[in-house]
Formats: structure tokens, sequence, C-alpha cells
């Protein structure tokens, strides 16, 4: 294939998302191994030739520690072979939800890893980031970002799985999302306020429900980990005595034993995308990361670096 032809590279686990990436892009797939020492260290060996090519690294990010080491190694052995451009996909971004320093002497952990990642890549592609206090990627990040939306999948599943549905968006952050799904399902939608006291404490004060007893409740929100926030308001589903919940999140990052809890505690269903491997996941998020990566593509070269990150 001519260089101008992108090379898609998975780290493992990443390989589903690596082949839908190839084809959607017309790219070649490439060979990547990752191998590690018996003490724990890594090395990486790229099976391809990606002088002067665009090469697209696969890979999600959650449990996310060991993971980013792989992925410099790998961004690091790339532009050791003189790779034109090395471009990240991660259908989830990690360290986004640390974005302020809560306590005295804490650091910032969304600004910190994304001027390391800023460092190594010159783009990155991602699905809905945690988005909360800082309002866009590029904020924090030195390259170009492209976000990819998860709504339209969302909202084509409930349309094809749910009957008379009300979106429930747990708390005010999940406001947009809530009424973005809700609109493109054209049924009605809710917000509760949610006061966090810990990891796995919080405290769900609700809206009415009394207007939607015949419906069922879709409870949405980015990110599933502790499950607090989705057991809380099923709790207050429950409560004004609505069907049971479909819980729905983007991002199913489930600590142990949440997702048992979830459908133990009365859910409909749990249902998740792609962009984490998991059980749950029903909603493909790879079309969407697709276009986003595309547009990374299209910038040109020179100007992929605009705050000074990459090489």
């Amino acid at each position: 294939m001519p260089i101008d032809t992108p090379l898609v590279l998975a780290l493992p686990g990443n390989e589903e998302l690596v082949l839908d990436l190839a084809q959607s892009l017309a790219a070649k797939l490439g060979r990547l191994t990752l191998h590690r020492f018996p003490d724990g260290e890594l090395s990486v060996r790229i099976h391809d030739q990606v002088e002067a090519r665009d090469v697209v690294l696969a890979c999600t990010l959650d449990q996310p520690n060991d993971k980013l080491i792989a992925l410099y190694l790998a961004a690091a052995t790339l532009r050791s072979l003189r790779a034109r451009r090395v471009l990240l996909a991660a259908p989830y971004l990690a360290y986004m939800r640390q974005d302020r320093s809560f306590h005295p002497g804490e650091g910032v952990s969304a600004a910190h890893i994304a001027q390391w990642l800023s460092g190594f890549l010159d783009g990155l592609a991602t699905v809905d980031p945690h988005l909360h206090r800082i309002a866009q990627l590029e904020l924090v990040y030195r390259i170009p970002c492209r976000a990819a939306h998860a709504a339209t999948a969302i909202a084509r599943w409930i349309r094809e799985n749910v009957n008379q549905p009300v979106v429930v968006g747990p708390d005010r952050e999940s406001q947009g999302w809530a009424s973005e799904v809700a609109h493109e399902v054209s049924c009605p939608w809710v917000v509760f306020d949610k006061v966090r006291f810990g990891d796995r404490d919080v405290e769900i004060h609700p809206s009415s429900l009394s207007a939607y007893q015949d419906r069922t409740p879709v409870i949405l929100d980015d990110i599933i980990s502790s499950g607090a926030t989705m057991l809380a308001a099923m709790r207050q589903t429950r409560l004004a005595s609505l069907a049971p919940a479909v819980c729905i999140g983007v991002h199913g990052l489930f600590t142990a034993g949440v997702y048992e809890q979830l459908r133990h505690g009365g859910a409909q269903a749990v249902v998740t995308s792609n962009s984490v491997r998991h059980i749950s996941n029903q909603i493909d998020v790879h079309p969407p990361l697709a276009t986003a990566v595309r547009g990374l593509l299209e910038l040109r070269p020179e100007a992929a670096k605009p705050n000074g990150g990459g090489h």
C-alpha cells in the first residue's frame, strides 16, 4: 500500500476496534507485539514499515496505568522508526474526572496526563470524555482532539428496545446527555440533583416522576464505575412506583460486583457501549470514533500541532 494509506495498530485487547477502524478508514492493518519480561518491564515491536506514514494506535484506557506505559513505548518506537504522525484512538479516555484540586496539595491528574500524552502523540480521538469543569479537551491537551458522541447510537438502541421510555439524568452533569438523547428518541426527560460525599456515597434528590407512571425509566450516565449514582437513581424510580429501570452507561468501568448489584437491584437491563469490553456491551461507538479519527487524518501534518505538542 502507498505511504498515504494510514496504518492502524492495536495494543493488546483492542483487536476488534482496530479491525473496525481499518475497514472504516480504508487503512492498512498492521501488527504490533508487546513482550513482557519476567520483571514486568515491556518491549514493543512494530512489524510494518512506518516511515513517513500516519499511524493510528487503538487503545481504550480503562484500567489505565499499565496501558499508558505500553502506549508510550509504542508511540516512542513509532517515532524512532520515523512515522509521520502518531494518533491515538481511545474509545475511553482515562484521567478526566480529577479535573481540579479538591484538597490542599492535590495534583490535577487530568491536566498532568494530558500534558504527558500531548508530548508523544500528534492527535487524539475519543468518545464522550468526562468534560465537567474542563469544557473541552483542547484546554488541557496541546494536540488536535476529536470527541465523538454516543448519543445517536444510544437513542437508536432505546427506540429499538424500550417501549414508552422516559430518559432520566441522575445528576445535573447529565442534563445535556439526557436532553439530547430524549430529543432523538422523541420522549420526555427529567434530571435529578445529586450530592456526592465520597467515591461510593451519593445522595439523589429526585424531580417529580408522577407524570411518568406509564413509562419505563432509562437512567443515562457517561460512566458506570462504583455504581453508586445508578443505584441511588434506581431507588428513586422504585419509590415513585415506575417500571424497573433500564440503566445505560457509555463507559462501563464496573468495579468489582457492581454489574451484579445493578442487575440484582432491580434493573430491567444494564447496557453499555463497546468503548470498554464487557458483557453489557450493546451499543456500537466504533463508527463515530472512526469518523473522529478521519477528521484528524484530514488535517495537514504541519497543522497538527498548533500548541506545540507532538515531536
